[in-house]
């Protein structure tokens, strides 16, 4: 079996027909029906969404053998997993983030900077965590400029390092050519 990717997550009882928000990662939020039986992470427990239908920012969804409120109270939290192989195929410079964690990352010269740990969206645009073999992880923004190759089948992504840190005073640092090392902000990874 292939690697599983989370593609949602169960939220809060919606009502008291068994209903839940889901939060999907997902471009289509509707994917999650035509991928099948859904996984908890584990892979221990099946969902079928039955039903769902657009709300805010979520799914409003029911899945089979799920009827009542007590019973959909008990899902919140669980995350929604489907092996990777039931996913569709990337275009060119696309990229599922769990082909990209674990990628080595080296500079544009050749040089080791340590191994992809995440990538994130904290709503300003996707930001690819770099740990490297020793001290605070690295948080850079996934764009062109600054990740100019992504060579999955090589294992690798090359990273054009910023020459400063906006902000900074690089007369008086002498770290300023240097990218800030930012520690993570708070677990968990995005699909």
């Amino acid at each position: 079996m292939s690697a599983l990717v989370c593609v949602a997550r169960i939220g809060a009882a919606h009502g008291v027909r068994g209903a839940v928000k889901l939060w999907t990662f997902t471009e289509d939020p509707f994917a999650v029906k035509r991928y099948g039986p859904l996984l908890s992470k584990d892979g221990k427990r099946q969902f079928e969404v039955a039903q769902a239908r657009e709300a805010k920012d979520h799914l409003v969804a029911t899945f089979k053998g799920v009827t009542t409120r007590d019973e959909a109270e008990r899902l919140n939290g669980i995350e929604l997993y489907v092996a990777r192989d039931k996913l569709p195929a990337t275009e060119e410079d696309e990229y599922y983030h769990t082909d990209l964690i674990g990628l080595a990352a080296i500079t544009t010269d050749g040089d080791a900077l340590g191994r992809v740990l995440a990538i994130h969206n904290f709503g300003a645009g996707d930001i690819i965590e770099i740990a490297p073999p020793k001290g605070a992880t690295m948080l850079l923004p996934f764009s062109n400029a600054v990740v100019p190759e992504v060579d999955v089948a090589g294992g690798r992504v090359v990273i054009a390092l910023p020459q400063e840190v906006e902000g900074e005073d690089k007369d008086n640092d002498p770290s300023a050519s240097r990218p800030r090392l930012v520690r993570k902000a708070h677990g968990g990874g995005d699909p």
